[in-house]
């Protein structure tokens, strides 16, 4: 495989994964911005995201935060999966709010990794905190090149 820089071959990875992540794009997920270990979702909180006391769904928010742990941690183009995570929810989200979550490397080494993820809204007031461990797994990312026949 060709070599790239490192925020190139972030950016691709980001790609690479968000254009196989159904779950992700259903929800109306964009990338803002990716770079090595760190990435930054946004989702719209939609009227069939909320739930019964008029917010929204913490599943949702979870959602979200566990995607930009999800991009984050696979920008080295080294299958990474989700060892464990825990959220802390701190206000609520409403219909009309664009939430985004930035992800942030903390520590990675051998096979794991530690991140840490803030969900704002769109006035930047914290909605929650995410933290996710992450463990390298065999594969790439991206496809490996094919020679043409």
């Amino acid at each position: 495989m060709t070599e790239f820089e490192p925020v190139e071959l972030a950016r691709l990875c980001a790609a690479a994964m968000l254009d196989r992540d159904r779950a992700s794009l259903g929800l109306g997920m964009e990338l803002l911005a990716v770079a090595p270990g760190s990435a930054t979702l946004a989702m719209p909180v939609r009227a069939d995201m909320i739930q019964g006391h008029g917010t929204c769904h913490g599943g949702f928010i979870f959602t979200l935060a566990d995607s930009a742990f999800a991009v984050a941690s696979n920008t080295y183009n080294q299958v990474t999966i989700g060892l464990g995570c825990t959220i802390d929810y701190i206000a609520p989200a409403r219909q009309g709010d664009r939430l985004v979550a930035s992800c942030i490397e903390q520590s990675r080494g051998g096979r794991t990794g530690n991140y840490d993820v803030r969900v704002e809204n769109q006035n930047g007031q914290l909605v929650a905190l995410f933290h996710g461990k992450s463990y390298k797994v065999q594969g790439s990312v991206l496809a490996a090149e094919t020679p043409h026949d």
